[in-house]
């Protein structure tokens, strides 16, 4: 955030009274810190909104005396953190009110630490589910419950009394989808209510695949943490990966080789496209066209082929660690990836054009599930989600790190926020990341992929990446012993599922498999 950004923010809080201590530039950097007092979190965070800057995170940090609350906002690629500090017991308000999408992180990191947020219309469990008592919040204190453990249930209670919103008329019935699928996907449960065909309301609950990843971090060594955030959810392993380790760099000052940032760079896009591959072949297979499909995955299938090639797994999980990557590839191995893109480029095109010229197709996904600019912008929304609704934010282009600041990063944007423009995306992207790859091969000159971490130094530090979902956040806080004292990974899945249940509404139920489709959200990136 520039010199000048942060003056008018501070000039702006002591203006209306708000007294701000600001923390040492290098604490959570690319971020500027601002220290504002418990009674102040709320007036504070709605200069922000009326100052238009973008919501972006909520975490907590426990302290020896009590708590630390951290909220994240955005504005043209600058980064501020406003934090408070609270007692024990003392409670926070909420600003819900101000940012709808923080509802669901205050509900989180309540059901986890137990602080309460004054003001909180929804206080249901949204984390815990049945697994834990009332009062027992997971990771207070040594990471142990408040009380002594009750008998441990088997099984645990079913989550069967959820209340979900309702809609009442003699017309309205209720549609319930989930947890369990029928396909592979990971389990989320969809309530609807609907009139005729026509959605009304959609409301969904996720939690079920809660991994305890924020407990099992603590104490970790960077190795450690590496490994667990390329398991915070499997189809961006990669991008967590970075994440993760460039807060750890920027924690300890070390700044990886350029060859290293290029490598990490490549297998970055190289999940993007990937994943965009199987999107784009799964929203038409939703609607009954399956040639696509087939198509897109027979190249996904060969891209991951060849990440396995080239990298030793086929989703490149484990390969960026602390200092850099762990493999490195040999000039041949580049001339292979080389023209690789450039025949893969060709191929998605051919495909591009089979899909854009089919009416049935474009029936279909044109005006379906149009998420609007406005409704966009209030709920954050980011990646393909933002991109197609007129939220064209990057931080490959807004906020570059390495290696990107040596390149042009163009963003592809769309207003008109439907199905089809969300898919058009994620073709377009493909093109940009075919090409970024070609440029960061020839990029690649010879030297080192690691450098060496340093020991028994701690301190915080911030990552922020852009993958293929849009902008991740990952918090780090190290002990002076250089081991996780806490690691917060904001997935852009808590900023897109909000979406979904906007979206939806005036739709027809048989729509719903491919609106779903195309926000795509991850429920192990959200299921902390």
């Amino acid at each position: 955030m520039s010199e000048a950004w942060l003056n008018e923010i501070q000039q702006q809080f002591a203006a209306t009274g708000i007294e701000t201590v600001e923390h040492h530039p290098a604490r959570l950097l690319p971020a500027r810190q601002l220290e504002i007092a418990p009674h102040a979190w709320v007036p504070a965070t709605a200069l922000c909104r009326q100052c238009a800057m973008r919501w972006a995170a909520f975490w907590v940090r426990e302290t020896g005396s009590g708590l630390e609350a951290f909220s994240c906002l955005e504005k043209g690629g600058g980064y501020l953190i406003l934090s408070t500090r609270l007692g024990e017991q003392q409670p926070l308000e909420s600003i819900a009110h101000l940012y709808p999408a923080a509802d669901r992180p205050q509900r989180h990191a309540h059901d986890l630490f137990g602080i309460a947020f004054e003001g909180q219309c929804d206080s249901r469990r949204w984390t815990r589910h049945q697994a834990w008592r009332e009062d027992d919040f997971p990771l207070r204190g040594d990471g142990q419950t408040t009380k002594p453990p009750a008998p441990t249930p088997a099984p645990t209670p079913a989550d069967d009394s959820y209340p979900f919103v309702q809609a009442s008329g003699s017309a309205v019935y209720e549609i319930a989808v989930g947890p369990v699928h029928a396909g592979i996907i990971e389990p989320g449960h969809f309530r609807f209510q609907a009139v005729g065909e026509t959605v009304i309301n959609l409301e969904k609950h996720l939690g079920y695949v809660h991994k305890g990843i924020e407990k099992l971090a603590r104490g970790r060594d960077l190795d450690g943490l590496a490994r667990l955030a390329g398991r915070v959810s499997g189809d961006s392993t990669v991008a967590h990966s970075w994440a993760a380790c460039q807060a750890a760099e920027r924690v300890l000052g070390v700044e990886p080789p350029p060859r290293a940032q290029l490598l990490r760079a490549i297998m970055a896009e190289r999940e993007r496209v990937a994943n965009h591959l199987g999107d784009i072949g799964a929203i038409c297979n939703d609607v009954g066209f399956a040639f696509p499909h087939y198509q897109l995955s027979r190249l996904k299938e060969r891209l991951v082929r060849d990440n396995a090639l080239l990298f030793g797994h086929r989703l490149m999980m484990d390969r960026i660690v602390p200092g850099g990557v762990a493999i490195d590839i040999d000039s041949q191995g580049a001339d292979h990836m080389f023209a690789c893109t450039q025949e893969l480029e060709s191929e998605v095109a051919r495909l591009i054009e089979i899909i854009e010229r089919s009416e049935s197709l474009e029936d279909r996904l044109m005006t379906t599930g149009r998420l609007t600019p406005e409704w966009a912008a209030e709920l954050g929304c980011l990646g393909y989600v933002g991109r197609a609704s007129g939220c064209d934010f990057d931080v490959r282009r807004d906020a570059p790190y390495a290696p990107y600041h040596r390149v042009e990063v163009a963003v592809p944007g769309y207003r008109a926020g439907d199905v089809a423009a969300r898919a058009k995306i994620r073709a377009d992207e493909i093109g940009i990341s075919l090409g970024l790859m070609r440029r960061f091969v020839e990029l690649l000159e010879p030297g080192e992929h690691r450098l060496p971490m340093p020991q028994g130094r701690g301190g915080e530090g911030l990552g922020i990446v852009d993958g293929w979902r849009g902008e991740i956040i990952s918090y780090l806080a190290l002990d002076a012993d250089g081991r996780v004292e806490r690691f917060f990974p904001r997935d852009p899945s808590w900023l897109n599922w909000p979406a979904l249940e906007q979206l939806i509404q005036g739709n027809i139920v048989p729509d719903f498999p491919v609106c779903n489709k195309s926000i795509n959200g991850s429920y192990s990136g959200q299921d902390l």
